[in-house]
């Protein structure tokens, strides 16, 4: 398992924030496992898909607009983490449900990247229904801040476009 230490470590590496995003995805995957790992930021009321590590179902600039759904009112707006087990916990939150359960996927945790008190991104594990707890989510959610940097630069550059 990477320190802290070691995942600061590598901001100062070339290549970022690539470096970063897979360094976060084998961490996490070392801590608790997962079948999809992505990483959104905010944009306006949508978030944007900055990392996927599988692309072919969730590809790298994909958008959804959840700003406006309980998801949204939830982990955006109120910042907090959010942890579903099963299929009801999918559909509740994702309108693309049916997607995520043909993935043979049932169980999220998305974890809040918040910056001057705004969440501006969200990291994200998806694994089979019933995979993770709440002590999956304390293994990982301090992973979650070394994200600012690269999240504050895509909002950056995407307002710039």
């Amino acid at each position: 398992m990477m320190t802290n230490d070691a995942m600061l470590a590598l901001l100062r590496e070339p290549s970022q924030p690539t470096c970063l995003y897979h360094a976060l995805e084998a961490e996490t995957q070392r801590r608790i496992g997962h079948r999809l790992f992505t990483l959104l930021y905010v944009d306006g009321d949508a978030v944007a898909r900055v990392y996927s590590s599988r692309p072919d179902e969730y590809p790298v600039s994909g958008r959804k607009h959840m700003d406006k759904t309980p998801w949204g009112d939830l982990v955006l707006r109120r910042r907090e983490i959010f942890l579903g087990v099963d299929d009801e916990a999918i559909r509740w939150a994702f309108f693309d449900h049916e997607q995520i359960a043909r993935m043979g996927l049932g169980c999220v945790i998305n974890i809040p990247v918040i910056y001057d008190g705004q969440t501006i991104g969200t990291m994200n594990l998806l694994d089979v229904a019933h995979s993770y707890t709440e002590e999956h989510v304390a293994q990982i959610a301090d992973l979650a801040p070394l994200l600012i940097p690269a999240y504050l630069t895509a909002r950056a550059a995407g307002r710039s476009s």
